[in-house]
C-alpha cells in the first residue's frame, strides 16, 4: 500500500512541474518525445510563456491512463538529453 501512495504522490508532484524547451532538437528521439518537442516548440513559437505544466501537455496530446507514465519516461529521457528542463512550482 505504502509503495504505491508514494508512486502516486511523486506522479502528482510531476504534474505540477513545468517543462521548458532549452533546444529544438529531436535527433534520435521516439515519437512521444518528438510530439512532445514539437508541442513545446509551437507553444513557444509566437510569443508565449516558455513553460508548460506537465498537466497541459498530456491534455493537448491526449494522453491519458497507462500512457502518462511512458509520457513521464519521454519529459525524463529529454531532461537527461539536455533538451527540455524540468523545474517543480
Amino acid at each position: 500500500m505504502s509503495e504505491t501512495r508514494g508512486r502516486k504522490t511523486n506522479e502528482q508532484t510531476l504534474v505540477r512541474t513545468i517543462v521548458v524547451l532549452i533546444r529544438n532538437t529531436t535527433w534520435r528521439c521516439g515519437k512521444l518525445e518528438k510530439s512532445i518537442v514539437k508541442h513545446l516548440y509551437k507553444r513557444h513559437e509566437n510569443f508565449g510563456k516558455p513553460g508548460v505544466s506537465v498537466r497541459d501537455i498530456m491534455q493537448n496530446l491526449n494522453i491519458t491512463g497507462e500512457k502518462k507514465d511512458e509520457c513521464l519516461d519521454a519529459l525524463r529521457r529529454l531532461e537527461k538529453r539536455n533538451i527540455v528542463k524540468i523545474m517543480p512550482l
